[in-house]
């Protein structure tokens, strides 16, 4: 970082964002993202503009012929953490283009006209990033909060299996046979859900995800490799309740809890690394240019 990023930042954190010199009076954030290649955060001051429930942030570069390091990380990793005022807010940084993109780049330079400037003196388009909350509030195609649903639907089902399972254990609702084929048939049903819901992100998601962030490949190949664990849970799940009647009653309790425990962790880590993204990206995938 150079000393003159460093000391608008401490300037910008000391006053709740007001900052003196050539920014003071400029709309002006702190942008944190990961990089690239070192895989560290780093923080730059930017200007924004405010635009409905996002924040517009432009890599001019003061008009150099390259983009800015900021905006090739977010680009690899869209993960970011905002700064503005004395507000914090992790959020997710995806680029506008197209007719979009240009309206608001104008916009921007009539109200700076140091952007416009910018503009003239490169060839490179310049890149307009729209900062969205990690949290939409329910607006567009959310597909995070439908990843959250699901993994709320099987954990419902895990508990209920779970419970089934200990109930039988301990001689509970109904005689053995009948509750055995009841276990089955739910266990089968647990499991095929779950298979389905890997299948689709292994087929879908997940390779959309690393083409259009690379900077997630770490976190897409743990979870692809968390699915392969799940899968050998989901077969000792199976092998656990078609044996119900001969197993150790401890060491079920303890498969169980382990194996409960072990999906929600996946479950939690999935949501807490792509949850946003995905909200994100949702109207993107389905409709196109998000229309403010």
């Amino acid at each position: 970082m150079s000393d003159w990023n460093r000391a608008i930042i401490e300037e910008f954190r000391a006053n709740g964002g007001a900052v003196g010199g050539p920014f003071a009076g400029a709309d002006l954030l702190l942008l944190t993202g990961t990089g690239a290649r070192t895989g560290r955060r780093h923080t730059t001051p930017l200007g924004y503009l405010a635009d409905g429930d996002r924040l517009l942030v432009f890599g001019s570069n003061a008009g150099g012929d390259r983009h800015p390091a900021w905006y090739h990380n977010v680009r690899a990793d869209p993960r970011v953490t905002v700064e503005v005022g004395t507000e914090t807010f992790e959020g997710v940084a995806l680029p506008v283009e197209g007719e979009e993109r240009d309206r608001l780049y104008a916009r921007q330079g009539e109200l700076v006209p140091a952007y416009a400037e910018y503009q003239r003196q490169t060839s490179r388009v310049i890149p307009v990033i729209a900062l969205h909350r990690a949290h939409l509030d329910g607006r567009g195609w959310a597909i995070g909060d439908e990843l959250v649903q699901i993994h709320n639907d099987l954990r419902a089902q895990l508990a209920g299996l779970r419970e089934a399972v200990l109930a039988s254990l301990d001689g509970r609702p109904a005689p053995l046979p009948d509750l055995r084929g009841q276990l089955r048939e739910h266990c089968v049903s647990v499991c095929d859900v779950l298979g389905e819901h890997h299948d689709n992100e292994e087929g879908r998601a997940f390779p959309r995800l690393e083409a259009q962030f690379p900077g997630l490949a770490p976190v897409v190949e743990r979870l692809r490799r968390e699915h392969v664990e799940v899968t050998a849970a989901r077969k000792e799940l199976q092998a656990m309740v078609d044996d119900l009647g001969s197993a150790d009653p401890g060491r079920v309790r303890a498969e169980l809890d382990r194996i409960t425990a072990e999906l929600d962790a996946h479950f939690a880590y999935e949501e807490e690394q792509l949850g946003a993204v995905l909200n994100a990206v949702g109207p993107l995938w389905r409709t196109g240019p998000h229309r403010a």
